[in-house]
């Protein structure tokens, strides 16, 4: 996550002090976790997992350094939209967390809450391969294996959710083997490692994960050739274990079952799509220790063997650019585009080199063609948005996010963007307002607080905007109580 201003340093908790200390942590950011279960029955409701959902998400934005990067999280968006539609997720609203972090693992939590690594695709060499691990975890959400396991137990007390919470994040976050033990000796293990789920749960997913699979057009065959290079991670090379198979045990019996399963599938055609190796080539750029490694390694794919040529070639065009080569970079970029003028991600690159090197009037330019063309997309507006702070047309750029951040309200990066743009375009008001909506999302419910109060003081005269700073600061009282906290303004 973005750490150029004041107000998003000093979030991230180091893993063993997070683990030690999580129920203060949580009692200071007003996020007091709601009971789980009935001290009768011993069920849990789908409300119960949706306020599950949220307390996590707002504990793991706090915790993990995300991958900021609206090409990638457009793409992704997209896939498992795809994905879900083929489910049998009764709520198909997901809330996606892309994570900065090479390890291969995918995490879903009740409540809709998917998570990839980014390391997820540096591994998967398709889409399909990637696309299985996900619709796995999308057969855990909607065979509700959390609330079945939980269930199984017949716990006859309230089971609190504090101790599972944190083991859930240190898990997600990397930290699997010291997650689960986080959740083993907490609330006197009740839990008892619900991550790690049984081998029939496992079964299930795998079972249902490869259906939906076939049904959203993608091909079987991917889950069992995923499962076959994680488990030749470790055979070969003896390391560590790839994180998905800490809380997803795999066996050589249960790759070779998915291997007989997908079997039963017609055979078909299976398009590569390239759009996925993009994104894939996006990340490994980001990922290389410096700009010039990755130029080297494209243009070695180039003049060798390569997954896909126009991948490596994309490639080589955001290193050179990163390295400030860019006149090289627009050669590469227009190689590309000649071939394939209509394809939105090079035209975006294209804008995005040209403000790099300084072209901020091309940039907007082009952006606004782009933006003529597809006025609802996500990239092409934060692009546009990127091009005119760039020109210091940050009144413009101002309107653009203030927009995006209507049709995108849960999206933090929107309103770090938007808080940063205001506060150069001297908008005090919407800088509070904007950093408000930051902080909420991450669950830092007394500095959305004060932000709210901070914007109130200055729109005293202003009725219409302190009736909505009013509403907010309702919002996040009825917030916080629904989640457990005091519900009570603090000064």
């Amino acid at each position: 996550m973005q750490t150029s201003s004041y107000f998003a340093r000093g979030l991230a908790v180091p893993s063993l002090i997070f683990a030690m200390l999580f129920s203060s942590l949580v009692a200071g950011a007003e996020i007091r976790l709601p009971e789980l279960g009935d001290s009768s029955s011993g069920l849990v409701s789908l409300k119960q997992e949706r306020d599950l959902g949220r307390s996590f998400l707002m504990a793991f934005r706090r915790q993990v350094r995300t991958y900021d990067d609206p090409l990638v999280q457009d793409y992704l968006e997209r896939l498992l939209s795809g994905l879900a539609s083929g489910s049998e997720l009764v709520d198909r609203n997901l809330d996606l967390v892309l994570v900065s972090n090479t390890s291969i693992n995918a995490f879903a939590v009740p409540g809709g809450i998917v998570g990839i690594h980014t390391g997820l695709l540096l591994h998967a060499r398709t889409e399909h391969q990637c696309a299985s691990v996900l619709t796995h975890e999308l057969a855990h959400l909607s065979q509700r294996h959390f609330a079945r396991r939980i269930e199984s137990q017949h716990q006859s007390t309230v089971v609190g959710l504090t101790g599972l919470l944190a083991g859930l994040v240190l898990a997600a976050t990397g930290g699997a083997q010291a997650g689960m033990a986080v959740m083993a000796t907490s609330q006197a293990a009740m839990i008892d490692q619900s991550l790690i789920h049984s081998r029939q749960n496992e079964q299930e997913a795998d079972r249902v994960g490869i259906e939906t699979l076939y049904r959203a057009g993608m091909d079987p065959a991917g889950a069992a050739e995923m499962f076959e290079q994680m488990l030749a991670a470790t055979r070969y090379t003896g390391q560590r274990p790839p994180e998905f198979m800490l809380t997803h045990p795999l066996t050589e019996s249960r790759v070779s079952d998915v291997r007989a399963r997908v079997t039963k599938y017609s055979p078909r055609q299976y398009a590569d799509n390239l759009e996925y190796h993009l994104m894939r080539t996006r990340i490994r750029v980001t990922s290389a220790e410096r700009p010039e490694l990755a130029a080297a390694h494209f243009r070695d794919e180039l003049s060798g063997s390569s997954l896909s040529r126009s991948a490596a070639r994309y490639g080589l065009a955001l290193a050179l650019s990163a390295m400030a080569d860019h006149k090289g970079a627009r050669a590469q970029i227009n190689e590309l585009l000649a071939d394939d003028p209509e394809r939105l991600t090079y035209r975006l690159t294209a804008v995005a080199i040209e403000r790099n090197a300084g072209a901020n009037d091309a940039a907007i330019e082009q952006a606004e063609r782009l933006m003529a063309k597809a006025p609802d997309h996500y990239p092409v507006r934060m692009e546009l948005a990127q091009s005119l702070r760039s020109a210091n047309r940050v009144g413009e750029a101002e309107t653009v996010l203030a927009k995006l951040s209507r049709d995108r309200p849960n999206d933090p990066q929107v309103w770090f963007e938007l808080a940063e743009v205001s506060g150069l375009a001297g908008n005090i008001p919407t800088v509070h307002m904007a950093r408000a909506e930051y902080f909420m999302l991450n669950g830092i419910f007394d500095k959305a607080r004060d932000h709210l109060r901070y914007a109130r003081k200055l729109q005293e005269r202003n009725f219409r905007q302190l009736a909505l700073i009013d509403q907010r600061l309702q919002d996040l009282e009825h917030l916080e109580r629904e989640l457990g906290g005091p519900g009570r303004s603090r000064r």
